[in-house]
């Protein structure tokens, strides 16, 4: 009789793909499991195309309905990668096995409001699969996934003419301002750039975008806000590099093996949350494939998601990031 297991990740784009290879790696290793997956349901895109997930549930303020649905199932695991109240609710009404990650919330509290650094230094998808070790299932090696549905192929006609023959993308948008690259140092490396660019970033991101976008319309295109999610990863599929602030399309970017160079401010790699590619793609790399701009200043990280503004009122993480050193790494890697 088939097993079947149900997997837990409500949010963020982010989260949700770095979580990929859990998917990936229980349908594959376990191939008589049926394998289900619930997220909320303004993250559909994100895992719809998804080959590995027999079927899907959405949370959508309907945890009732939910619930009285999920049990008609009969779980025989419940994999749960959120660790909240609600996946925790979840688990209590069904009764049945249950894994669940370590969210190292005591570490991420000590390194962002103490600076003392206790984090295990293994990557949160690692962990995430660490999760399903008791099943038997373990890290394949394979990197993050994001699958793209056909429909959401963005064609030459929705993109300039300059830019068909080869562009980057800067990833402009992000939740909170901490993680957010200073829209005025944006312009700046856009113009020390000789080369087609495109940015990306949500409704919310398309007025800063025209801001940067008419300094040069010819080379710069403001796609923020005219994509959903897996037509802006289209267009990331396609680009010769990414930059891109701690957000969820530097993850989609990694799960596409683009190359990447990752801007932190109020976040950092010490969150063990850094560009991943899996270990099969990485060593078969002759040069380094992603980098991590950081100055590692005292105060950083100063959260594990992001903050609305800089507690110390002076954003020196991002505002003191050197502009021609980053401008000198866009070179070289084009």
């Amino acid at each position: 009789m088939k097993k079947k297991i149900l997997i837990i990740r409500m949010s963020s784009i982010g989260d949700i793909v770095l979580a990929s290879p859990v998917l990936r790696c229980v349908k594959k290793q376990l191939p008589d499991a049926e394998v289900h997956f619930l997220t909320k349901q303004s993250f559909k895109i994100v895992t719809a195309a998804n080959p590995y997930v027999d079927k899907f549930f959405y949370y959508d303020d309907n945890m009732a309905e939910l619930l009285r649905v999920l049990k008609l199932e009969k779980y025989d695991y419940v994999i749960d990668l959120h660790n909240n109240i609600r996946s925790n609710k979840i688990k209590r009404s069904l009764k049945t096995t249950t894994y669940t990650i370590n969210k190292l919330t005591l570490q991420k509290f000590l390194l962002t409001q103490l600076n003392i650094d206790v984090m295990p230094n293994r990557h949160i998808t690692q962990r995430s699969i660490d999760t399903v070790l008791p099943l038997g299932v373990h890290d394949d090696g394979g990197g993050l996934d994001y699958f793209i549905d056909p429909k959401d192929e963005v064609s030459d006609d929705d993109l300039p003419t300059g830019h068909l023959a080869g562009y980057m993308v800067i990833v402009i948008g992000a939740t909170y301002f901490t993680k957010r690259f200073p829209q005025h140092k944006i312009i700046e490396v856009c113009q020390q750039i000789d080369h087609p660019i495109i940015l990306l970033g949500g409704k919310e991101d398309a007025e800063s975008g025209a801001t940067i976008a008419a300094t040069d319309p010819i080379k710069i295109y403001n796609a923020c806000g005219k994509f959903n999610i897996s037509e802006s990863a289209d267009i990331i599929k396609k680009a010769k590099l990414v930059v891109s602030n701690d957000t969820g399309m530097q993850y989609i970017a990694c799960a596409l093996k683009r190359p990447v160079i990752a801007l932190w401010g109020g976040t950092t790699p010490d969150l063990d949350v850094e560009p991943y590619y899996g270990s099969n793609f990485m060593s078969h790399q002759t040069k380094p494939f992603y980098e991590n701009i950081v100055l590692n200043l005292s105060c950083q990280p100063c959260s594990k998601y992001g903050l609305k503004k800089c507690p110390k009122e002076h954003f020196n993480c991002m505002e003191k990031i050197e502009v021609s050193k980053l401008v000198q790494k866009i070179k070289e890697r084009l």
